[in-house]
């Protein structure tokens, strides 16, 4: 394994990880106003309507697959009995369709932001770099999972014993470059691509997946105003009170009959 090979697979995680951590701290330190994802759903929401649950509910399940397949030791599920079979179709299955719905969502909130114009000129650098990162690891993992998994044979490519204890490893400053030398091409792009995105999620839009909405339900609503000064107020409305107001002195006669 080359040197570069091995700063990949050792020294790599470690520096994206850092610099997760390190940017999540300055941003909350120097910008939670900034804290949002920047929602352009003021200028289109037709297309959002229906590309944004497709991607975040696809990516909720992907991202729970990752958790499964990666934490859980191949001895575990053996111990419960879980045969390489019967794994490999619930891993396959529900993850082929997950990735096939944030596929979707993702070109479709892509086509959004470059054919609305208006959506396209809030889009910020930033922006454009997430986007390519977010595309490139979602279709490398997409592309390995269907190559490696769905066409590789009645158990698929047993990443299990490469790439999840690679990691398990990679998180207790344990490293083992040797364990990526024979991983497939596909993977390797796919985890390169993910820890990218890991480095730059705190200093994109990304960082508002780390807000959770307490107060979604409860919040007030936004009101807009218009700054043009032809535009009217609404008509005030009467309220039912306002029509059974009673004078001060019709109430204070009304009070002293009945005394």
């Amino acid at each position: 394994m080359s040197p570069f090979e091995t700063f990949l697979w050792s020294g790599f995680p470690w520096l994206a990880a850092a610099a997760f951590i390190i940017g999540v701290v300055w941003r909350w330190r120097t910008d939670q106003f900034g804290w949002t994802s920047h929602s352009s759903q003021i200028y289109e929401s037709r297309i959002l309507r229906l590309a944004s649950p497709l991607f975040h509910w696809g990516m909720m399940f992907v991202i729970i697959g990752h958790l499964m397949g990666l934490a859980i030791p191949k001895s575990w599920t053996t111990s419960v009995g879980v045969s390489e079979t019967a794994y490999h179709l619930i891993a396959t299955i529900p993850g082929t369709i997950a990735g096939i719905a944030v596929i979707v969502g993702l070109v479709g909130l892509i086509y959004r932001r470059v054919v609305n114009r208006t959506v396209f000129l809030a889009t910020s650098r930033s922006d454009k770099v997430m986007y390519l990162l977010l595309g490139v690891a979602i279709l490398s993992g997409f592309t390995a999972t269907v190559s490696t998994q769905v066409f590789g044979g009645p158990h698929g490519y047993d990443y299990r014993e490469t790439i999840s204890p690679w990691l398990r490893q990679i998180m207790v400053f344990q490293a083992n470059p040797d364990l990526m030398a024979d991983v497939p091409w596909e993977f390797k792009v796919h985890v390169v691509c993910g820890f990218s995105l890991i480095a730059l999620w705190p200093f994109t839009r990304l960082v508002h997946a780390f807000s959770a909405p307490v107060g979604y339900v409860s919040r007030p609503y936004i009101v807009y105003r218009s700054r043009d000064a032809r535009t009217k107020a609404a008509p005030r409305r009467e309220v039912a009170w306002e029509q059974l107001e009673v004078p001060e002195r019709e109430l204070d006669r009304r009070v002293q009959r009945r005394r």
